[in-house]
């Protein structure tokens, strides 16, 4: 059975912060004719061109110093991890490996791809989903952890 937090569910938030992430999305591609996928941002660091480094370094503070601008404002949601290290690196490694398989991350192809009506980043996009399903429903009723 299926046990849903309805306390949890906050679809106002969730249509304010997805609106948000789509101007963003659409504002980086639009100003600066480029994809606002993390891995691509991040793996440009790791061969860096001089004139693409500055950009970059900016995008990825401004994605870490976030929740810093919201402590201003108000406090953290609390997070919770039901999972413990070996899995999560595990997870890490495997959600690795399948960005670099597909091109592009979740932000890339799931944001940025579908928006630009990618048919690749449909796929990718759907292969993650699928993906994500499967593994959480072998983990959680198959092998029961």
């Amino acid at each position: 059975m299926i046990d849903i937090a309805w306390s949890q569910f906050t679809p106002g938030a969730a249509l304010t912060g997805g609106i948000l992430i789509g101007l963003a999305a659409a504002s980086f591609l639009l100003l600066n004719g480029r994809i606002a996928g993390i891995s691509g941002i991040l793996g440009g660091l790791l061969t860096p061109v001089r004139t693409d480094i500055l950009w970059r370094i900016a995008f990825l503070v401004g994605l870490i110093g976030a929740p810093a601008v919201w402590l201003l404002f108000a406090e953290l949601p609390p997070i919770e991890i039901n999972a413990g290290y070996p899995a999560l690196i595990v997870a890490g490694l495997l959600v690795g490996i399948g960005t670099r398989y597909a091109s592009g991350c979740t932000s890339g192809h799931g944001v940025c791809g579908l928006f630009r009506l990618s048919l690749r980043s449909l796929v990718a996009t759907l292969s993650f989903m699928a993906t994500g399903f499967i593994s959480v429903f072998v983990i959680r009723h198959l092998i029961g952890a």
